[in-house]
């Protein structure tokens, strides 16, 4: 057996493990720890709320840029320089963000920051599919999750804690000595991709076209919602703008003799049902994410850190999970943990439905513990499955795009799951108000008790507008928690549907079979 450059200078795997995997979930919590900070900044600078989300939207535009083409640039700059200069940029990004005077510093600082953590989640679990033997990629992919799905989960736990007992900036201080000592372990402990590729020139114009389909795609999704979507005439335009550029994107990655990225691992069938598989793990996972701590935060008035601190048992059961499934994988059908996991999320998130204005914290523990472990049961095998049948010399290319598909349906994953909170939240108002008649007992037996209510306090007239505005309150309340468990109820379902997909993955015994 080959052995990697890693083993024949007797560097541990755990030591490769850990050297890239300290950036990594740095680089992811620059996403869900700086969204709760978001009030504080726009109230230290002066600017509205829709002013400071490019904070964060500035960060996820540059980050999905440099996703896909983080293959490319490792062949090009060596694996070892490459991660030392994406770690020195992450870390002078959080520099100017942490001495910023005002929001357009910020922002660029933001833009500097993903530059230099985007590439770091493809390149990891590429790394990481090379350094452990085959049958050990279940590890593998359990260290990744550790570094993906306990860092999103937690991000807004962590950044609520320190928004909420220090001050905005601690968002980014500790991204700084991080930086430092990331630097000294990758040079010491990781050295260049044994499979590296010669790059000639670099593709140019497939660069400035998933640059500017990714930046029209994050405007139209960071401010649809507040233009209306499809009723404001400039959102119709860049929306038909972003869906050619994208197709523009892959014809030409297709056709070019030197593409920025590998496309073509589309034509793979694990790779392909792999990645669509990942991509739905990450919409039913951040539509939780996302609906769960807003309900608790808008209707039970929760605070911030409370809120984040709800996803703290669905961190818990990932991380335990993470130390079972791995040997799992090794004992059973990697096909039929998948199809468990998905079980798993699909039950837990219906159970998510039961919500009420009577909900307390303790029932939100059994919903994410089982959530926790269906994730996990999913993820790790099909991140190992969807990469494991590509060439070594392709994984770092293959594994940009697969992030980067995850990336895009996590954005529109979030932007949907506001939607549709704001709208079926309208629908059902529509529907509950024509209980507010003259012609409903219950209603007018309502009404007429608090009316006598506030007879103590103020005259006839004013007694009965107070009546009707309480009542009215009560119902946005009952439509906004009716919209709740409907965007529940629809992110369980591909989650059952998905079920049967699952087996069209060949595992590898299917593999030398049809080899043979």
């Amino acid at each position: 057996m080959i052995r990697t450059i890693e083993q024949r200078l007797k560097i541990p795997i755990w030591m490769v493990a850990f050297t890239i995997m300290i950036p990594t979930i740095a680089s992811i919590l620059g996403t869900s720890t700086v969204t709760v900070g978001v009030g504080h900044m726009a109230g230290a600078f002066g600017s509205t709320r829709d002013e400071v989300n490019w904070v964060v939207t500035s960060y996820m535009i540059t980050h999905a840029i440099m996703l896909p083409i983080s293959g490319w640039l490792e062949n090009y700059f060596g694996r070892r320089n490459f991660l030392k200069l994406i770690t020195v940029i992450f870390g002078i990004g959080s520099l100017i963000c942490l001495m910023a005077t005002n929001l357009n510093t910020l922002i660029f600082g933001r833009i500097i920051q993903g530059i230099g953590g985007g590439p770091f989640m493809p390149l990891s679990q590429a790394i990481l599919l090379q350094v452990y033997p085959k049958e050990k990629h279940g590890i593998a992919m359990g260290i990744f999750s550790i570094a993906v799905m306990v860092s999103a989960i937690m991000g807004p736990a962590i950044g609520g804690y320190l928004v909420d007992n220090f001050c905005w900036q601690a968002l980014f201080i500790i991204n700084i000595p991080i930086s430092i000592f990331s630097v000294v372990l990758i040079h010491c402990n990781v050295m260049n991709n044994p499979a590296r590729v010669k790059v000639k020139n670099p593709d140019i114009v497939g660069i400035i076209s998933i640059i500017l389909w990714l930046f029209s795609m994050q405007v139209v999704l960071d401010k649809g919602q507040q233009y209306g979507w499809f009723d404001a005439r400039w959102i119709c335009w860049l929306s038909g703008f972003s869906l050619c550029a994208f197709m523009f994107f892959i014809v030409w990655e297709l056709e070019n003799k030197n593409p920025i990225t590998n496309v073509r691992a589309f034509t793979n069938l694990n790779f392909l049902i792999g990645t669509i598989l990942a991509s739905f793990l990450n919409v039913i996972a951040y539509a939780t994410l996302v609906a769960l701590p807003m309900f608790l935060q808008s209707l039970m008035g929760y605070t911030a850190q409370l809120g984040g601190a709800s996803m703290i048992a669905r961190s818990l059961a990932c991380f335990v999970a993470i130390l079972i499934v791995p040997k799992l994988t090794t004992l059973l059908d990697s096909r039929v943990l998948i199809g468990t996991g998905f079980l798993f999320l699909g039950i837990s998130t219906l159970m998510m439905t039961n919500i009420s204005l009577e909900y307390s914290f303790s029932c939100t523990i059994l919903p994410n513990i089982i959530f926790g472990f269906g994730l996990i049961m999913a993820f790790i095998p099909v991140s190992a499955m969807a990469l494991s049948t590509l060439p070594k010399s392709s994984l770092s290319s293959a594994a940009g795009m697969h992030s980067l598909s995850k990336c895009v349906t996590t954005a529109i994953t979030i932007s949907m799951t506001n939607t549709l909170i704001a709208r079926l939240s309208q629908a059902h108002q529509v529907y509950l108000v024509d209980n507010l008649t003259q012609f409903n007992n219950v209603f007018l037996y309502k009404l007429s008790m608090l009316t006598s209510k506030f007879l103590h306090y103020s005259a006839d007239n004013i007694a009965s507008i107070k009546a009707n505005t309480v009542l009215y309150k009560q119902l946005l309340v009952q439509s906004k928690l009716m919209s709740f468990v409907d965007v529940f109820a629809i992110f369980a379902l591909p989650a059952f549907l998905l079920i049967p997909c699952v087996f069209l993955l060949k595992n590898k015994k299917e593999e030398k079979n049809s080899v043979k």
